[in-house]
């Protein structure tokens, strides 16, 4: 592990989904949670990652994460970096606005929380990154970006916030007439975090490649794998090469379709249309791929974005495997054991851990408690 890697020591949820209330020490190593399904296990690795990412790595609103019942979920963590330890303690509330606390002081913004807690999530689910549409690649992307600069986490906020007052804006010209200096604004705006978060993508994406063939090549899938960043509205495949004319091609891309906007009211122009497309020996991965094949490029992408997060920040993020383990067979699970880098490691599972997986701790979850396994 990273000598000045930020890990969680200490855990507290109270009100959290199942939970009425819990505390877990953690270690730094690996930590086996072991327990039947549908008993909390993944309610713990969510409530774990809240410092990272301010929201569910499930991906559900924050309602959902309050106990039935309850108004308001709390998340309290103990990080430790080094000698350095943090405290962090969220209110989620069913209504109304969370509350976030850092060391005791107010936390407004999620840029604020930049590097307190990194995490990598594995999941069943993740051959969706594959195999669905390109929202969950560019999520992907995003996610990444923002554990690795404070100013990709604003871009994304504020590329996000100007996105739905233009489509406001262009929703409400059917009924009152367009009102053209706002648009304006809200162009530039869209054109100056729009562009920060296309160029990051872009340089992202060229240093995912190496580690995502490295990692399909110990599966077993060989390394003839290539990545490419598409947007409509800059003319297609978009290369490092492009990265100075990113604001001038929004640009004329916001004129070009300046027309197909009005009609359909929305925005048709930016990073939240855009496609990572991925390919295994020439045939695009998403439709052509056996299903084998499509697993081990998710599984390749999540180690691959480890590596390189773990690379530029010289700080391993924390990993969250959920249940990973039982959609693989007997030789991708090898694989993946042998490829698992050290670090503080969370693992679910309902069975037996796979062969090889050394757990410093293991804890059973029944019943929304845990203790020793």
């Amino acid at each position: 592990m990273t000598a000045q890697a930020a890990r969680v020591a200490r855990l507290a949820l109270t009100d959290f989904r199942c939970f009425t209330n819990v505390e877990v020490e953690l270690g730094e190593g690996l930590t086996v949670l072991r327990g039947p399904n549908g008993q909390g296990k993944t309610s713990l690795l969510e409530g774990l990652a809240w410092p990272a990412r301010a929201r569910s790595i499930r991906g559900v609103p924050d309602a959902a994460l309050v106990r039935a019942g309850a108004d308001a979920a709390v998340v309290r963590c103990e990080i430790r970096e080094g000698t350095r330890t943090q405290s962090f303690a969220a209110e989620i509330h069913a209504t109304g606005r969370n509350r976030l606390q850092l060391n005791g002081n107010a936390i407004t913004r999620h840029r604020d929380l930049f590097g307190v807690l990194r995490v990598t999530v594995f999941t069943p689910d993740d051959l969706e990154l594959v195999k669905a549409g390109p929202a969950l690649r560019r999520e992907y992307l995003d996610e990444l970006l923002e554990m690795l600069a404070p100013r990709y986490v604003a871009a994304t906020s504020d590329f996000d916030r100007v996105l739905r007052q233009r489509n406001a804006l262009l929703k409400s010209a059917a009924r009152e007439g367009l009102d053209t200096t706002t648009l304006a604004v809200f162009d530039e705006q869209l054109v100056s975090a729009g562009g920060e978060v296309v160029r990051g993508r872009l340089q992202l994406l060229t240093r995912l490649v190496e580690p995502a063939r490295d990692a399909m090549r110990a599966l077993g899938e060989g390394d003839d794998i290539a990545f490419a960043y598409v947007a409509e509205w800059g003319g297609g495949e978009l290369v490092l090469d492009d990265l100075d004319s990113v604001e001038d091609r929004l640009r004329e891309g916001l004129e070009t379709l300046r027309r197909r906007e009005l009609e359909r009211q929305m925005t048709l122009v930016g990073p939240h249309r855009d496609e990572l497309r991925m390919r295994l020996s020439g045939l695009e991965a998403r439709t052509q791929a056996s299903q084998g094949e499509q697993r081990s490029l998710a599984l390749a992408l999540r180690l691959a974005g480890h590596s390189v997060v773990t690379e530029l920040t010289d700080s391993a993020p924390v990993l969250l495997l959920d249940d990973v383990f039982s959609e693989l067979d007997a030789r991708r699970s090898a694989v993946l054991v042998g490829l698992l880098p050290s670090g503080q490691t969370l693992l679910t599972t309902a069975t037996a851990v796979p062969s090889g997986v050394q757990p410093a701790c293991e804890l059973l979850v029944q019943d929304a408690k845990v203790g020793v396994a």
